[in-house]
């Protein structure tokens, strides 16, 4: 009986998920998939976003020193890069893009998937981060 229970209770939290507005963070969920969001990190990689035209879109991406990220590259038209302030610590990646014109654009940056130490085995292994930006 539990598990029935939480089951529908489940399902009926993840029907509410269609449409929502509001949380404090200004994001919003339509039923296409495509949510507003005013700051991408890694965890956010292989989402897509939207974005008005004339809004903007700030990446932050928290490395280290040892597994640094490469700086963010946009692929597509509908996005300028702009100002997107210090990067402060060694390995991070920060970037930001304005929305010029309606299009579809892949944000992505790539870095080493294991630390590179001198004396040890060596890893050739990368982590990719990657979001879909759709301006509308």
């Amino acid at each position: 009986m539990r598990r029935t229970t939480s089951f529908v209770i489940a399902a009926l939290l993840l029907a509410g998920c269609g449409t929502e507005s509001g949380g404090g963070s200004g994001a919003t969920v339509s039923p296409t998939g495509c949510a507003a969001v005013p700051e991408l990190h890694a965890s956010d990689s292989g989402r897509t976003v939207c974005l008005a035209v004339g809004g903007t879109v700030r990446v932050g991406l928290d490395g280290t020193k040892s597994r640094p990220w490469r700086p963010v590259k946009a692929a597509g038209s509908g996005l300028e890069a702009v100002n997107s302030g210090f990067v402060l610590l060694p390995g991070d990646a920060n970037a930001a893009f304005r929305a010029q014109s309606k299009g579809h654009i892949r944000l992505s940056s790539s870095r080493p998937l294991c630390a590179t130490e001198s004396g040890r085995a060596a890893c050739q292994g990368i982590q990719e981060w990657w979001v879909t930006v759709v301006v509308k």
